[in-house]
């Protein structure tokens, strides 16, 4: 029950995503009505035409060519009639395929970041291009058969029911074997593609995070460690593929079966009927009755396929719209757009934890005046970037509240706020694009000169100038430049941006010590008159900090300035000279 339940509700969203392209689907039917009208007429035709082949040299030629050409034609109008159909089947499926990639797309920018966080990239990636594959695949699939399909059955009982009923109902009481025997193996596949598109995607999150620590990896001579758990999970992909597989692939043979039986009693109770009635049921009645007898099961093969392979579809289906009905971030549809920010920023009472299990901040009180420099300093995992992502507003506090300029950042909209915050991160991250369109990401509207400026205040302009294209030059991957580079290009951006606030987290990480100093000196021009919150773990970058907080266990333990911190000779002393000796 729950299984229908869910199945009928992904059907309902697959409709709402059908409905703009329902002039498509209507000609998609209309098409179907011709195809299977020219098919249909074909049959009877060919029997009229047998009909006339009375014996030897009593063959009726002049009627015999007539009706060749009417066969012709009933061929020509049902190819064209099926060309027209499959090229809009395409059109409105890819239409819809691309509709639903749009919006899980979309999705993924306005989920939280805990959303993201929680699973490995290689699972979503899967299902926005595997699963949304799948999905079309069935959705073209149904289109394409299922409406010719249905129109077929009920043309060919039809035309039976006027040629001979008796024999029509031999055949109309057997076939129904066929749709409970697709109904009762479609109903138990759905949960085994279900599951394979589960395995599929773990897959898929395994090779996407090998190949990208695949240095890590070599490193750590690792490979036939990766080799034994990749086995494993493609082992468990193989099963749920060949029980799914195999499982919706009996429909056909059982239905072929059947339909072996329905032709069978068709040509016995015909025959007996040639025989018996004097003429009134031809040689010729009979061949098209055995052809309808054909084009009556056929649909029901073709069905039961289409029900196999939209259960995979729904199956998949399923897990994009969880996607795509995932909670989003609360809305800032009403929030307040500041156009200028100064920069004083204010924690009171902040509580916040990834995970309700495991409490991590806990009763955080921090003020920075405006153009104040704030370090964050203290042992791995003790808070540091989580209080930078809550400056962010990348997750909102449990309890407590972060102000800017004495507004609750809940009140600011999201795009506002970080418009007066540049950050530069220890991950680099660039896209794949001109190094003219990285630099240039903050501020598109920029001119040749600020660039300039910019990547030379970082250090990052002769290193450009040495590129192949300079400026223009493409770059993406990990071989196209190098991570200090990579950094410089980080930082170049944020100095074009030049916003109120900064967030500098391990920012110079990645750069050697001489050209270290030299961005230290640059930063210092930089971060003058605005607000900057500093997270280090080399205590030397940040001795020239307005106030240094302390923090171990989400707490500040401490805070002040490098001189007061270290006459203290407490936590921060100890962390110091842990790096100094």
């Amino acid at each position: 029950m729950k299984q229908r339940k869910a199945e009928r509700g992904t059907m309902l969203k697959v409709l709402r995503y059908i409905k703009p392209y329902t002039p498509l689907i209507v000609c998609t039917v209309l098409l179907s009505l011709v195809s299977v009208a020219g098919q249909l007429a074909v049959p009877y035709f060919v029997g009229k035409a047998i009909d006339l082949l009375i014996g030897k040299g009593e063959v009726d030629f002049g009627n015999l060519y007539k009706l060749f050409f009417v066969i012709g034609g009933c061929v020509a109008a049902a190819a064209l009639a099926q060309y027209f159909q499959s090229l809009l089947n395409n059109r409105a499926a890819y239409h819809i395929l691309a509709d639903v990639r749009r919006d899980a797309f979309r999705k993924i920018e306005r989920l939280p970041l805990k959303y993201i966080d929680s699973r490995a990239y290689g699972e979503i990636s899967s299902v926005i291009i595997s699963d949304a594959e799948q999905f079309a695949d069935g959705l073209l699939l149904g289109f394409t058969q299922l409406f010719t399909g249905l129109f077929s059955i009920l043309g060919v009982l039809v035309i039976m029911l006027v040629l001979r009923w008796e024999i029509a109902l031999v055949v109309f009481f057997i076939t129904p074997l066929s749709l409970f025997a697709a109904k009762f193996i479609a109903s138990r596949s759905y949960s085994m593609f279900k599951k394979q598109s589960e395995v599929r995607a773990e897959q898929t999150a395994f090779i996407d995070e090998m190949i990208g620590n695949l240095k890590t990896v070599k490193a750590f001579t690792h490979e036939d460690e990766n080799a034994e758990i990749f086995a494993e999970k493609n082992e468990e992909m193989r099963k749920a593929s060949l029980r799914a597989v195999f499982f919706s692939s009996t429909t056909n043979p059982v239905t072929r079966f059947i339909n072996s039986l329905v032709y069978a009693a068709v040509l016995l109770t015909g025959a007996i009927f040639v025989i018996n009635t004097g003429g009134a049921f031809s040689v010729g009645n009979l061949t098209a009755f055995l052809s309808y007898s054909t084009q009556y099961t056929k649909p029901f093969n073709e069905i039961s396929e289409v029900v196999a392979e939209f259960q995979n579809a729904l199956a998949c289906g399923a897990r994009l719209f969880a996607m795509i009905e995932e909670e989003e971030e609360p809305s800032d549809k009403d929030n307040v757009s500041p156009a200028n920010i100064t920069g004083d920023v204010r924690l009171e009472n902040v509580s916040f934890s990834y995970t309700k299990e495991r409490k991590l901040i806990e009763n955080l009180n921090v003020e920075a005046k405006a153009g104040q420099r704030v370090a964050i300093v203290g042992p791995t995992g003790c808070g540091k970037t989580t209080v930078i992502n809550l400056l962010m507003r990348f997750y909102d506090v449990d309890g407590g509240s972060v102000s800017v300029d004495g507004n609750d950042i809940r009140e600011l909209t999201r795009k506002s706020l970080r418009a007066h915050i540049g950050m530069v991160l220890q991950e680099t991250w660039l896209k794949t694009a001109t190094v003219r369109e990285n630099l240039c990401m903050g501020r598109p509207d920029c001119t040749e000169e600020e660039m300039i400026a910019a990547a030379k205040a970082a250090h990052a302009h002769s290193f450009i100038e040495r590129l192949p294209q300079g400026y223009d030059t493409p770059i993406g991957g990990e071989g196209s430049l190098s991570q200090g580079q990579k950094q410089l290009l980080c930082i170049a951006r944020v100095m074009l941006l030049r916003p109120p606030m900064l967030i500098l987290d391990e920012a110079t990480s990645n750069i050697d010590t001489r050209t270290e100093r030299i961005v230290q000196e640059a930063f210092a021009e930089l971060m003058r008159g605005r607000t900057c919150f500093v997270v280090a773990h080399r205590l030397s970058t940040i001795q020239s900090a307005d106030v240094i907080l302390v923090m171990n266990a989400g707490n500040i333990v401490e805070q002040g300035t490098h001189k007061e911190l270290m006459e203290k000779g407490g936590f921060y002393r100890e962390l110091y000279e842990a790096q100094f000796g």
